[in-house]
């Protein structure tokens, strides 16, 4: 009875399929009429089938994903009343950012740190104040987003040098849980492919292991940043699992969790007509979320261009909140699993960054490459041709570059500096660069106000 619809219907093969649509072309040629070859070079075909599945199991998270508030501590004080606040109103994870040390105790204060998420996203690194947390929480949901490597790629310097740095972790890694992030964020704002995001990804781990041992493989955690690219991202995080779990297993590490903790990217986001920034954040959440994300801690609509505020932070949190309770999103971790295209698609980028990682690790490795420059130089290149593809129409932003508003006066709006700063601090190597595809244009356009 279950099948009483489907067997009136003939089984058709992929084969079929492509010769019925050679017919209805009449003449013209497929490749060029339907196939869309990305600038990742993945190839998009109008249909797929059961033959694309990989059938590889993905080690996704059990409960679902978990909603971020990030706050940055200015006051230890006001950074609690904001958390606590975030937890009353449906956060299930806190993001504090700091820049110097902080009175901890404080900032916990009411905080049930064994049930809420906490990630400490430290631009610092003091071995002895990561171990007095540790220890004042005891907590396995405390995850330390220090990225020594991540800040070389970042300012083109160390937080200290080389030696110190190295030094300064190796206190802590091997005793402190969640103690190692690699912040693959940087790529894509900074305009890398999704194959370079991931091969660099991949690459800045192995480094971490081959620094500190396989024995740090269960302490390592992940952020990502999600364009807009919807089914691609999707696939980039699910592909990005794969990725892990093989380099894992050539070091003979199994069953090992794989944390990513991910934002929606700044790369796409405007100042003019920036309510177009929540349809953005919005499909990038949905992504992430489809994708397998374990944390997703959303940007608000005027991030880039206004201080934190309470509106657009409630608004940030509860499109997520929107997505989870209203759209049934709460367990969709799992819905992208047998979806052809996505997995064709994530097959593709995990071969192809596969084949990066291995270039990359031929020519000395991850940390090798950045400080002869290469690494920069391929992102740069890619930003480059999508600065190209953007200012051509070719990459269209609403409201930016297509369908302007043009009584929009942002001039008086700018409580923060929106674009790429110039600076003359002397560098180790040559930073990786994060820039808005609409930096430029903007910045033109607000001469003429």
């Amino acid at each position: 009875m279950d099948n009483f619809l489907f067997d009136e219907f003939d089984t058709l093969t992929p084969a079929a399929w492509k010769q019925k649509i050679q017919v209805d072309l009449k003449g013209e040629d497929y490749n060029e009429s339907l196939i869309w070859k990305s600038n990742e070079g993945i190839h998009v075909r109008p249909f797929y089938s059961s033959e694309d599945r990989h059938f590889n199991t993905i080690p996704l998270a059990k409960n679902g994903y978990k909603i971020c508030q990030s706050i940055f501590i200015d006051d230890v004080i006001i950074a609690n009343k904001l958390a606590i606040d975030s937890i009353h109103r449906g956060a299930s994870a806190i993001q504090f950012i700091a820049t110097t040390s902080f009175d901890y105790k404080t900032l916990f204060n009411k905080i049930n740190t064994k049930e809420i998420f906490i990630y400490l996203n430290f631009e610092f690194l003091n071995a002895a104040f990561v171990q007095e947390i540790e220890g004042y929480c005891k907590s396995n949901y405390i995850y330390f987003q220090i990225d020594s490597i991540g800040n070389l790629a970042k300012t083109g310097n160390w937080f200290s040098n080389l030696n110190s740095d190295l030094k300064e972790k190796n206190k802590y890694i091997h005793a402190v849980n969640n103690s190692i992030c690699v912040n693959a964020s940087l790529y894509q704002n900074a305009g890398a492919s999704i194959i370079q995001e991931l091969a660099y990804a991949l690459a800045h781990t192995n480094e971490y292991i081959e620094l500190f041992g396989e024995s740090i493989a269960t302490k390592i955690h992940y952020i990502f940043s999600v364009g807009s690219n919807y089914f691609f991202e999707i696939a980039k995080l699910r592909a990005f699992r794969i990725l892990v779990e093989a380099l894992f297993k050539e070091y003979g590490i199994k069953n090992t969790p794989i944390h990513i903790f991910t934002k929606p990217s700044l790369r796409n986001k405007t100042v003019y007509d920036y309510n177009v920034n929540m349809l953005r954040t919005t499909t990038e959440c949905m992504s992430a979320i489809l994708g397998g994300s374990d944390t997703i801690s959303n940007i608000s609509y005027d991030s880039i261009y206004h201080k934190s505020n309470e509106f657009g932070e409630r608004i940030a949190r509860n499109q997520l909140l929107i997505l989870k309770e209203e759209a049934y999103l709460s367990e969709a971790h799992k819905f992208a699993n047998g979806a052809y295209y996505i997995e064709s698609i994530e097959k593709q980028f995990a071969e192809k960054a596969l084949q990066l990682f291995k270039q990359i690790e031929k020519n000395g490795g991850f940390l090798k490459q950045l400080k002869k420059g290469t690494i920069q130089k391929k992102i740069s290149d890619n930003a480059k041709k999508q600065q190209a593809q953007f200012d051509q129409n070719k990459i269209i932003l609403l409201g930016t570059n297509k369908l302007t508003r043009e009584n929009d006066c942002m001039k008086n709006e700018l409580q923060i500096y929106p674009f790429l700063k110039k600076t003359n601090t002397r560098t180790l190597i040559v930073p990786i660069l994060q820039r808005r595809l609409a930096d430029e244009l903007e910045q033109n356009r607000l001469k003429l106000e």
